[in-house]
């Protein structure tokens, strides 16, 4: 695998980059000859993710849900990749575990601020410069929450069917400009998102998987370094499962 060189001469933005799936995806584009500037709201983890990833790893921080911000930040991005030509949309919260009628309205528009509109702005600014340069892959990370949908998280659930619905937009509408807009569902993977909610809740995800155990973030990062490649040509819009034989659509 160190020998593989899929992305040599490329640019890739990942934002959520400084742990869990964005990491080490990331980490493993900067092994096959990419850049990588990675977004994340906490600076510390930006220097820490730096540090392990080497000279070839730059990083903004940033509130992706403050469209400014986001519009700012592709321009850093774009100073220091020289140009951009991947996207990864792998920041986002869990949200609150809650029933429907007692989710907090506070917490419900964080969600979707976090999970939808800042993965719209990253998606908005970050879409014209690759179509300035004739080539783009874009990969928004859902969930298999936004397919089935999962009790007491209807704001993640929401959030992350709306994340699928855009990006089958956006792929359509970026279809004759050398661009793949794709998503990828997966069920839980094991990563720092799970201290967010309840072990009731981790307890009822890990039931609906039939293989009986986690994802691991090596096996998104696989997933998502082949989305974001020239390998991945004529697929856009699409949806890839990563779940464990959970989904079943």
């Amino acid at each position: 695998m160190a020998d593989i060189k899929r992305f040599s001469g490329r640019g890739a933005i990942v934002t959520g980059g400084a742990s869990g799936i964005g990491f080490k995806t990331a980490e493993r584009i900067v092994s096959e000859g990419g850049t990588v500037c990675i977004w994340d709201v906490d600076a510390a983890r930006i220097d820490a993710a730096k540090a392990a990833l080497g000279p070839n790893a730059h990083g903004v921080q940033l509130d992706i849900s403050k469209a400014d911000q986001v519009e700012a930040a592709v321009q850093t991005a774009e100073g220091h990749l020289g140009k951009i030509d991947i996207l990864i949309c792998s920041a986002g919260v869990a949200g609150k575990n809650a029933l429907v009628v007692d989710y907090p309205i506070d917490e419900w528009q964080r969600v979707f601020d976090i999970n939808v509109h800042g993965l719209f702005y990253c998606n908005r600014f970050v879409a014209p410069r690759m179509q300035k340069n004739g080539y783009g892959r874009i990969v928004n990370v859902a969930s298999i929450a936004g397919k089935e949908g999962n009790p007491t998280a209807s704001a993640y659930s929401a959030s992350k069917a709306a994340v699928i619905g855009f990006t089958k937009s956006l792929g359509k509408e970026l279809a004759k400009d050398n661009i793949t807009v794709n998503a990828i569902t997966p069920a839980t993977i094991d990563t720092p998102i799970l201290q967010q909610v309840s072990q009731a809740h981790i307890d009822y995800m890990l039931s609906k998987i039939p293989m009986g155990r986690f994802g691991k973030v090596e096996e998104a990062a696989a997933i998502l370094t082949w989305l974001a490649s020239e390998e991945c040509s004529f697929t856009t819009g699409a949806v890839f499962d990563l779940s464990g034989g959970r989904a079943t659509y």
